[in-house]
C-alpha cells in the first residue's frame, strides 16, 4: 500500500478546477473571489483535510507567527510546568499558541531553540536563561520589535524585560524562621552550577539571615546538588560531620525532595527543615513540609502579561518584576532542638543566638498526629 502523504494547495486548486492562486486568494482572504468559488474551496479544504503551511505565509508576507516561543531547562520540573500553563492561559485569549521546548540549561541548546522560533517570525520571545548564555544575538530581533522576556533568571548581555522571584528575601526569610526556633548550626544545599542566579541569591538571603541572627557562616554547612540523588548524598554528608546541622535549608524543590529522602532512610526526624518552592503532597508528608513557596503562576501571568504589552506598543524602558515568595508553615521548620541538642550547640558556639523556643513548641508538636507516629 503506498505511503499516504498529506494534501497540497495544489490538490486542493485541482479538486475545484481553478488554479492555486485562486486557492490561497481565498485562504488568506487577499484577492478577489465570487462566493461560489469561495464556497467551493471551502468544502475542498475540508474534504481534503488541507492545513495552511501558517509559517510560510508569514515568511512571505513578512508578518509575525501568532505563536509565543518559550525556552525553560527542564520539561519536568513541577515549577516551570506551572509557569508554562499560566503563560499558555495568558495568551491563549489573545489566539496566540504557545511553543515550547527545554534547554537542558544547556546554552548551545538553548540557543538552537531561539534561533527555531526565531525562524518561525514568533510574536514573543521567552527564556529562562541557562548559565554561560550570552543572548547579545537577540539584539538586533530586540531592537526591531521581537518582545523578548527572560524568565527566573536575568539574561546576559540583552536589556530587556525580566520576571523572576524575590529569591534572596525569601530565602534570608526561611532561615530566619529556622534561626527562631533555636536553630544555630544551618546547613545550606544549593542548586549547581554555583554560578546560576537563583542559587547565588538564595545563598546571599541564608548569609544575611545568619548575619543578622549574629552567627558565623561555617563553610562546611554549604553543600551542592543539582538532583534528588546528589542531594540525599549531600545531607548524608552534611549530618556525619563531627559538629552537623541541626537544621537544613533546601535551595529549590528538586534538592528539598533529596533532603527529605535522605532523612527518611536515616530515621532523622530531629531535623528541621525549610525549602525554597513548594513540593506536590508537601503536606502529606511526615513531618509536613515547611516552604518558601514561590507564585509560579504570577510569574507566568506577568511574563506574558509584559510580553503582550511590548505587542500592543509598549515602548517604555526595560523592566524587571520581582514577584514576592511567602513562607507557608507546616511542621518541619517548627522542629525544636532537644535538650540534649541544644545544649552542645550552645557548648559549640560561640556567639549567643536568639531564645530557642524548643520547650514552648514540644507539647504542641509532640501531641500532633506527625509528631506521634
Amino acid at each position: 500500500m503506498a505511503a499516504s502523504r498529506r494534501p497540497t494547495l495544489a490538490d486542493v486548486a485541482r479538486e475545484v478546477g481553478v488554479s492555486a492562486k485562486t486557492v490561497s486568494r481565498v485562504l488568506n482572504e487577499d484577492g478577489p473571489a465570487s462566493a461560489e468559488t469561495r464556497k467551493q474551496v471551502l468544502a475542498a479544504v475540508a474534504k481534503l483535510g488541507f492545513q495552511p503551511n501558517l509559517m510560510a505565509r508569514n515568511i512571505r508576507v513578512g508578518g509575525p507567527d501568532t505563536t509565543i516561543g518559550l525556552v525553560i531547562p527542564d520539561l519536568a520540573n513541577p515549577f516551570f510546568g506551572a509557569v508554562a500553563r499560566s503563560i499558555e492561559d495568558t495568551v491563549r485569549d489573545r489566539g496566540l499558541t504557545l511553543l515550547m521546548g527545554s534547554s537542558a540549561d544547556d546554552p548551545d541548546r538553548e540557543r538552537a531553540l531561539t534561533d527555531k522560533f526565531l525562524a518561525r517570525r514568533v510574536s514573543a520571545l521567552m527564556v529562562v536563561p541557562s548559565v554561560g548564555a550570552d543572548h547579545s544575538h537577540l539584539k538586533t530581533h530586540r531592537t526591531t520589535g521581537l518582545p523578548v522576556v527572560f524568565l527566573d533568571r536575568p539574561g546576559v548581555g540583552l536589556a530587556t524585560d525580566s520576571v523572576v522571584s524575590s529569591n534572596r528575601v525569601g530565602a534570608r526569610e526561611g532561615v530566619a524562621h529556622l534561626v527562631a526556633h533555636g536553630h544555630r548550626r544551618i546547613g545550606f544545599v544549593g542548586d549547581l552550577p554555583v554560578k546560576l542566579y537563583t542559587r547565588r541569591e538564595r545563598l546571599a538571603g541564608y548569609r544575611e539571615a545568619l548575619q543578622e541572627a549574629g552567627l558565623p557562616a561555617d563553610r562546611a554547612l554549604i553543600a551542592n546538588a543539582h538532583d534528588r540523588h546528589a542531594a540525599s548524598a549531600a545531607t548524608a554528608q552534611l549530618l556525619a560531620l563531627p559538629d552537623p546541622p541541626t537544621a537544613l535549608f533546601a535551595g529549590n524543590n528538586i534538592v528539598a525532595l533529596g533532603i527529605v529522602g535522605e532523612l527518611a532512610r536515616s530515621k532523622r526526624k530531629d531535623v528541621a527543615l525549610v525549602a525554597f518552592d513548594d513540593v506536590e503532597l508537601a503536606g502529606a508528608l511526615d513531618p509536613a513540609l515547611t516552604v518558601v513557596a514561590q507564585d509560579p503562576e504570577e510569574i507566568g501571568r506577568a511574563a506574558a502579561a509584559t510580553a503582550l504589552a511590548r505587542m500592543d506598543g509598549d515602548r517604555t524602558r526595560s523592566r524587571t518584576v520581582t514577584v514576592p515568595t511567602r513562607l507557608i508553615v507546616r511542621g518541619s521548620g517548627e522542629l525544636p532542638l532537644d535538650d540534649t541538642t541544644e545544649s552542645s550547640a550552645k557548648g559549640r558556639s560561640s556567639t549567643p543566638g536568639p531564645p530557642s523556643p524548643a520547650r514552648t513548641n514540644r507539647s504542641r508538636l509532640d501531641s500532633s498526629p506527625a509528631s506521634r507516629s
